[in-house]
């Protein structure tokens, strides 16, 4: 495994600072309805950037940083990262979303630097396998004590497992790349969502 480019490292640092969104409600700062709205705002913010850097010419040296040449034409993975938080918050409960939160913020930051994979190809095992028990030691604390033990561990370990497919492989449809920044939360928490209906 190659040591991870500088510019690899800035994308991460910037994508683990995610975290600082769920950490508001984790904290006490704000309740989740309300952080549920501060999503949809930030979500119309990025959505505004995105028009004026596809449509209207707007050229920010960040960009050139932070984005990927496959998304130079399409909606940057940024605006996914955030799009897709905004759906699970509004979507599921905190016990269910933040772990989808963290999944991506935390576990998918991990997981690209230990190794990627071209677009459609899969990563490594030793690589799922990172992200796989990172994300399951993200979910547990806010599962099982709400689902108990045998459920609310068999729901992390699906939530997990969900994650780690997303993150694994970038698949392409009609011609467009599907990033991990949209599909870790809502997959990881449909699978624990989905889980817990099954198993309570």
């Amino acid at each position: 495994m190659g040591r991870p480019s500088t510019a690899e490292v800035k994308r991460r640092l910037v994508h683990a600072s995610g975290s600082g969104m769920p950490l508001l409600y984790l904290l006490g700062l704000v309740e989740w309805r309300t952080l549920g709205y501060l999503f949809v705002f930030l979500a119309a913010v990025v959505s505004v950037l995105e028009l004026l850097r596809l449509f209207g010419g707007l050229e920010w040296a960040v960009y050139d940083e932070l984005t990927r040449e496959y998304e130079q034409d399409n909606v940057a993975g940024y605006a996914l990262y955030v799009y897709s938080q905004t759906a699970v918050a509004l979507v599921f409960g905190p016990h269910i979303a933040v772990p989808g939160m963290l999944m991506l913020t935390i576990g998918d930051p991990i997981s690209g630097l230990m190794g990627s994979a071209p677009v459609g190809e899969l990563k490594s095992a030793r690589t799922l396998a990172a992200m796989f028990a990172v994300c399951f030691a993200l979910a547990a604390p806010f599962v099982i004590p709400v689902s108990g033990g045998v459920a609310g561990g068999l729901a992390a370990a699906a939530g997990a497992a969900g994650a780690t497919l997303a993150d694994g492989a970038k698949p392409v449809v009609a011609g467009y790349v599907i990033d991990d920044n949209l599909s870790i939360p809502p997959v990881a928490c449909t699978a624990i969502a989905a889980t817990l209906w099954l198993l309570t």
